[in-house]
């Protein structure tokens, strides 16, 4: 417990203590602080439950007790006059008969425990000055738990328009108000004590947001303006932890708009006055995560970005946020593309004498870097639903098709990485290109992903075999059946000459030949629908 020194009080003078005080039930002076008075009603709420079936742990010593109660009486007049703790006792008045009496001489044996029903149900605080308090606020609680605050009506008057309005009401000679339904009376003690103090800024560093938050409401329903003020710069000052404290704070913030009290230095922190257009934001953004060159970065990056604005899509409910998205991606894709077919072009140029391994290398890495770009923002579209343009966009790659022959395997596997993404998308329906754009892009980059296979097989870690041979199965089976028998009668010619070095789409044959030789429906295509027919109209 924080020291307390009583100073000497002329008679007609009232001196107002920056930090409040108050007189317990027990009779002991004491600062009301919020654990102190949480103890309180714990200790009252846990009274009043049921008890338990285990019986109750054997008293300690009596030796003990009396030695706890000679230090007790040891102690005691630090805390203030005996005449002082008898007015404390006397403030709870006739209307506290279960408060109980502490007594000029005090049994040295341990009282035996009263029962649940006998206890008292009611505490007392008094704040200012000891004796000095000439209005009485009785707060009613939950389960008829009272407290009974000992205050000042200058005090309450010039701080609180709620009470100010009350007293204007009443009679002069009215000494006496109660607050019923109070839910949270902990906090509404705590407020009324703040009226009190000097530097409630000072008092409130030691609170977490949540009790702050707690304090500002009821200080809105008191009308305590300048408790309001603190509150609001300590939000504006403090960290939020986490997204539902923040929405806890903005939502209490935003009530408070037509109070009259500054609450923009608070809402700065999630909005913005300056008019900036996503759609520039989102591009810098993206520009900075393509162009990096640090690896373990941009591929952070990448994931963080990525997660976001599928967070984005998800809550996102109009669809303009969406088309300027998907917008900027598309720009970035061109821009990718287009510098992918540079570099292709020139890795293929004739070597010549003064080109050596070491100018090819950074080529080698800007190719990589350029497909890697690709393949993430191809990720984020697919994950958009929205990546059938960029399905045509590369199935109209014929220029960079032809030059990927041309460049050894380890400068032009990345690209096979994004026609394998592809492939898988459209056999997972995450994009739903045109039957020209699927036949278009297996015939355009099916071949160079068989001849890049076994390379992506044993160099790349990432490479899901069964996942991507069954998305170019999947992506044959959507074609015409004359499309479908061209491709895989390819297919079959180098499956029988590489083996393992080219894809396994023997499913897709299973089903190819099935829909061929075992159940070929164009026989009995006019005959089926005859008899749909007929059943409709029957």
């Amino acid at each position: 417990m924080a020291e307390l020194r009583v100073t000497k009080v002329e008679q007609g003078q009232t001196k107002i203590r920056s930090v409040p005080i108050a007189v317990t039930p027990e009779g002991f002076w004491c600062c009301p602080s919020p654990v102190a008075f949480q103890k309180t009603l714990k200790a009252h709420n846990s009274l009043h439950k049921p008890k338990s079936s285990s019986p109750p742990p054997p008293p300690p010593p009596k030796t003990t007790a009396h030695r706890k109660q000679t230090i007790l009486n040891e102690k005691k007049p630090t805390f203030g006059p005996s005449r002082s703790v008898s007015d404390g006792q006397r403030a709870l008045g006739p209307e506290a008969p279960d408060a109980p009496a502490l007594g000029a001489s005090m049994a040295a044996e341990r009282v035996p425990r009263p029962k649940v029903e006998n206890l008292p149900r009611k505490v007392a605080i008094e704040f200012g000055e000891p004796g000095t308090g000439d209005m009485k606020v009785i707060l009613l609680g939950k389960q008829g738990f009272c407290v009974k605050l000992s205050v000042h009506k200058n005090v309450l008057v010039e701080n609180s328009n709620f009470f100010a309005d009350k007293l204007a009401e009443q009679q002069s000679n009215s000494s006496c108000l109660e607050i019923e339904e109070c839910e949270d009376v902990e906090i509404y003690v705590e407020t009324v004590g703040l009226m009190y103090c000097k530097e409630m800024r000072q008092r409130l560093m030691k609170q977490s947001v949540s009790r702050v938050l707690r304090i500002l409401k009821i200080a809105e329903v008191l009308g305590f303006n300048s408790c309001m003020q603190s509150c609001l710069e300590y939000l504006e000052a403090v960290p939020w932890v986490g997204d539902e404290e923040e929405e806890k704070v903005v939502s209490s913030v935003l009530r408070l708009q037509n109070e009259g009290i500054g609450v923009s230095p608070v809402l700065k922190r999630v909005s913005s006055d300056i008019s900036i257009a996503p759609k520039d934001t989102l591009s810098h953004i993206i520009g900075l995560v393509l162009g990096s060159n640090e690896e373990r970065g941009r591929r952070e990056m990448k994931s963080v970005v990525l997660k976001l604005l599928r967070e984005n899509n998800s809550v996102s409910s109009s669809s303009n946020p969406s088309d300027v998205c998907n917008q900027t991606l598309y720009d970035s894709c061109r821009n990718c593309s287009s510098l992918l077919l540079s570099l292709f072009k020139q890795a293929a140029e004739p070597e010549s004498p003064e080109k050596s391994v070491d100018n090819k290398d950074p080529l080698v890495k800007q190719i990589a870097l350029a497909s890697d770009n690709l393949s993430w923002l191809l990720d984020i579209l697919a994950d958009r639903q929205a990546a059938d343009e960029f399905a045509v966009m590369w199935a109209g790659q014929q220029e960079l098709a032809s030059l990927h022959m041309k460049l050894p395997i380890v400068s032009r596997y990345h690209v096979s990485i994004i026609t394998a993404r592809l492939f898988v998308g459209i056999g997972k329906g995450e994009l739903l290109p045109s039957k020209d754009t699927r036949q278009l892009l297996l015939q355009t980059w099916l071949q160079p992903l068989i001849n890049d296979y076994n390379w992506l097989q044993h160099g790349c870690r990432s490479f899901d075999r069964k996942v991507v041979e069954e998305g170019i199965g999947r992506t044959i089976l959507t074609l015409p059946l004359e499309d479908q028998q061209s491709i895989m009668l390819s297919w079959l010619g180098s499956f029988l000459k590489s083996g393992d070095s080219c894809p396994n789409l023997q499913k897709a044959f299973e089903v190819w030949w099935r829909r061929t030789f075992v159940r070929p429906y164009v026989d009995g295509q006019q005959g089926n629908s005859l008899q749909s027919d007929s059943s409709m109209t029957s």
